[in-house]
């Protein structure tokens, strides 16, 4: 799940690598509109919903490991 969870943040955000450590912080593409991105992407990709306020905790690869792991 990671691995997958790294592949579409790399993706989403369209960075040439990706790793752990990547949050809104380090990473520019991760605004507003590429949240909305990513969430979309998650809840395709893994076939879960994700509510607002769960969405709004996403802010970087360990918040978003740990609220789709809740979720499947």
């Amino acid at each position: 799940m990671e691995e997958k969870i790294l592949e579409i943040i790399r993706e989403t955000f369209e960075l040439a690598t990706v790793d752990r450590g990547v949050s809104q912080n380090n990473c520019a593409a991760w605004d507003s509109m590429g949240q909305l991105n990513l969430v979309a992407e998650l809840e395709d990709a893994f076939d879960i919903s994700l509510e607002p306020e769960e969405i709004g905790e996403m802010k970087c690869f360990e918040d978003v490991l740990r609220i789709v792991s809740s979720k499947i």
